[in-house]
């Protein structure tokens, strides 16, 4: 245990980040790490590999990810800031590159290749998106006369032009969410709800109209006809686990389903361990989310506020999209469980935004006290 007397950028780390948040990241990935043996071997088997290949590199997964997590939650929010102006960057061109030279898979190029390592960039874009954004509503907020509102919406443009290019509909209406729900904390007017939510539905009709697989997926879920067999098969794993499970390796319907380690995990779950168990873990993303949004209303910097309320609004919609999906509740669409799913570019890059979080959800006396002192004498909080 690290003393209060202690001095150091260690001793500093411990006693100013927010451990509970620290606590449920950690959790969540043992809980996934805990399900990849129920999900995974089953899968693995079925395509000619051992057993425990996803396992293994589940817990692979977990070193370079909570490396980058406690890495970053070491930053100053000026830091966060610039990294993800610099992850942004990348990101963007790396998506770029992927419509020209990734491999297509299930019709969609999302998947660059780098060193033999195959990375989906807009999974890194996503935290990155959140943060610049903040920092461009913070700007507006702070000076009136920078089109800050401005450039966060030619952002969004250029992110969801990308995304349906893809096309990845699932990711662009998640970005379209969590970017919807910070530029309403911002004090969006109106008329650009109005107009913005008027766009949001005619484009989902353009996507229904000239995206075949969109609107495959969307009269499968309506009419319950065509090819819903993995819907199917996780919805009858749900109602086989029943309130207390089969227990741990007793899922029999889990073994067919073809997903069952990534996008329906959830069922795997539900399976073997109940629906008590599903209900604690959603409840686990619900505390983090509402802990998250709780610490961004009681924030003086407008930065830290939107970016730390965008970072949460993405974890907990992307988990709300995937049980949604296990459940029936929303149209088939390939969104990972956060945190819990097997996936090596989820994983690390929602370790990103964990640290994100936590560097941006520290406790910084020194800066807080030279705020108060700065808000007594009737000056405005510069963003960082």
């Amino acid at each position: 245990m690290v003393s209060r007397a202690e001095r150091g950028p260690l001793a500093d780390w411990f006693w100013t980040i927010d451990r509970f948040f620290l606590a449920i990241f950690i959790l969540l990935m043992g809980i996934g790490l805990m399900l990849s043996f129920a999900a995974s071997p089953a899968v693995a088997e079925r395509i000619g590999l051992d057993s425990f290949h996803f396992v293994k590199r589940q817990a692979l997964f977990i070193i370079p990810s909570l490396v980058v997590m406690i890495g970053i939650s070491f930053f100053s929010p000026r830091q966060v800031r610039r990294t993800a102006i610099v992850l942004l960057v990348v990101s963007l061109g790396a998506m770029v590159l992927a419509l020209f030279f990734g491999a297509e898979v299930k019709g969609s190029r999302r998947w660059v290749s780098l060193a033999g390592i195959s990375i989906q960039p807009s999974e890194f874009m996503k935290p990155a998106f959140v943060v610049v954004c903040a920092w461009l509503f913070a700007e507006h907020q702070r000076q009136p006369e920078i089109p800050g509102n401005l450039f966060a919406i030619l952002l969004y443009c250029i992110v969801a032009a990308l995304l349906v290019a893809q096309p990845d509909l699932g990711q662009t209406i998640l970005t379209t969410a969590v970017w919807g729900g910070m530029f309403f904390m911002a004090g969006m007017p109106w008329l650009w709800i109005i107009v913005l939510a008027s766009l949001a539905v005619g484009g989902f009709f353009v996507a229904y109209t000239l995206l075949p697989h969109v609107a495959g997926r969307i009269d499968r879920f309506l009419t319950g006809e065509g090819d819903t067999f993995q819907v199917d098969t996780a919805r009858e794993a749900i109602i086989r686990g029943d309130w207390f499970g089969q227990g741990p390796g007793e899922g029999i319907v889990k073994r067919i389903i073809p997903d069952s380690h990534t996008d329906f995990i959830f069922s795997v779950a539900a399976e073997e361990f109940g629906i008590i168990f599903c209900m604690a873990l959603v409840s686990i993303f619900a505390v983090l989310v509402m802990r998250g949004l709780s610490h961004a209303f009681r924030e003086k910097n407008d930065f830290n506020r939107f970016a730390v309320a965008g970072l949460v609004l993405q974890i907990g919609f992307q988990s709300m999209i995937n049980v949604g999906v296990n459940l029936e509740l929303l149209p088939a669409k390939g969104m990972t469980l956060p945190l819990i799913s097997y996936g090596g570019s989820s994983m690390v890059a929602i370790c990103v935004t964990a640290g994100f979080i936590l560097a941006l959800t520290r406790h910084r006396p020194e800066k807080r006290a030279s705020e108060r002192s700065l808000f007594r004498a009737g000056v405005g909080v510069p963003a960082e």
